[in-house]
């Protein structure tokens, strides 16, 4: 049997666990699996892999001590299992780590960590430094303060984002089922997919998208658009049951192998697309369009008809065309009620009659990725 040598070669890899590989049927952590799960991670990291472990499970965990017997749909209820829930899965992993000396450290992200400019380089430099001390980083969302991320987020999307943003070798998505298939797996005659070359090998797949336990937000959709982000960002990702990791990790050709389609892109800029909400739209005409999508140039007052949304300066907005086909997403430098006394006017106008502060681009071309 041959090794995937993409795989057996990752030197740092990023790994993401669901809450229905970790928690029993009654919502609290399952001690076996969270041990079997270490054992595997420890084993890797003996072989000279550096680990980043992205865990679901702190919701689900919460559930038992609050005597809660299914996962609660209101925002405040998700957020005081999260709190509850969080310490006791790191507590668990902590203690289980220690048998074989290895030290934890806890990181949650919400999304504005990594795309603000003063914030994204702090998340890598803390990820760094603690992969060069040793440390075992456990990842999770925010979800004790988090909003959108909750209701609409996913762990297998952040696990993605991690990656990219630790300059990962490999993602590995260990779920409840133990690949990819062109169909149910429950269905007769199921195929799984041993390789996925890109979206064309995707075409006559049937993608699920509710959970298989409950306990969980995240469906097979999920993992297949999380591998569709980190393979474009040039990270390959492997997909299959948690209790076939120690194979997967070892490169054996378990599960799904999702290759790399395209290049490593800046780390701030993925997250800008794929990891925020954006607060308003910004209206561009046709030659404002063409300058940020073709010559990839900053967006100018001039080139803005119009605005919509309650957004502040720092904001993910993104920026349609006169169709309102939004055509990129960028961080906005001015507020929305700001926005209206800017609209087709010059930056040298703007300067004489407002001040230098309004000389400054709409959306500087840093801080822009195209949809």
């Amino acid at each position: 049997m041959s090794l995937r040598p993409e795989v057996a070669d990752a030197r740092r890899v990023v790994v993401k666990v669901g809450s229905s590989s970790l928690t029993t049927a009654a919502g609290g952590i399952d001690p076996g699996r969270v041990e079997a799960l270490v054992d595997v991670l420890a084993a890797a990291r003996a072989r000279g892999t550096e680990v980043v472990l992205v865990s679901s499970g702190a919701i689900a965990a919460g559930l038992a001590p609050l005597g809660l017997r299914k996962r609660p749909t209101g925002l405040a209820a998700q957020q005081a299992a999260a709190s509850v829930g969080q310490g006791l899965l790191v507590h668990r992993y902590t203690e289980e780590l220690r048998r074989h000396g290895v030290t934890v450290g806890q990181v949650l992200l919400t999304a504005d960590d990594v795309t603000r400019r003063a914030h994204y380089r702090n998340a890598h430099q803390t990820f760094a430094k603690l992969l060069e001390l040793g440390v075992l980083p456990i990842v999770n969302e925010n979800d004790t303060v988090a909003t959108s991320e909750i209701r609409f987020g996913d762990n297998d999307r952040l696990a993605a984002l991690v990656a990219h943003l630790v300059h990962a070798d490999l993602l590995v998505l260990l779920s409840d089922v133990d690949g990819l298939y062109d169909a149910d797996p429950r269905t007769p005659g199921a195929v799984r997919l041993g390789d996925v070359h890109g979206a064309e090998d995707l075409a006559e797949v049937q993608i699920g998208r509710a959970g298989a336990a409950g306990v969980g937000t995240g469906g097979m959709e999920t993992k297949v658009e999380a591998a569709r982000i980190a393979t474009g960002a040039g990270i390959p990702v492997v997909l299959t049951a948690a209790e076939r990791a120690g194979e997967a990790l070892a490169g054996e050709p378990v599960g799904t192998l999702f290759h790399a389609t395209g290049k490593r892109r800046p780390t701030r800029l993925l997250w800008l697309a794929h990891a925020t909400e954006p607060k308003g739209t910004l209206v561009l005409d046709a030659g404002a369009v063409r300058a940020v999508v073709e010559r990839r140039a900053s967006l100018l007052a001039a080139g803005v008809t119009g605005c919509a949304g309650a957004f502040h300066a720092g904001d993910p907005v993104d920026l349609a065309g006169p169709d309102g086909v939004p055509v990129a997403r960028g961080l906005v430098n001015f507020d929305a009620d700001e926005v209206p006394a800017l609209v087709g006017r010059s930056t040298g106008d703007l300067k004489r009659e407002l001040g230098a502060a309004y000389e400054r681009e709409v959306v500087h071309r840093d801080d822009l990725v195209l949809l």
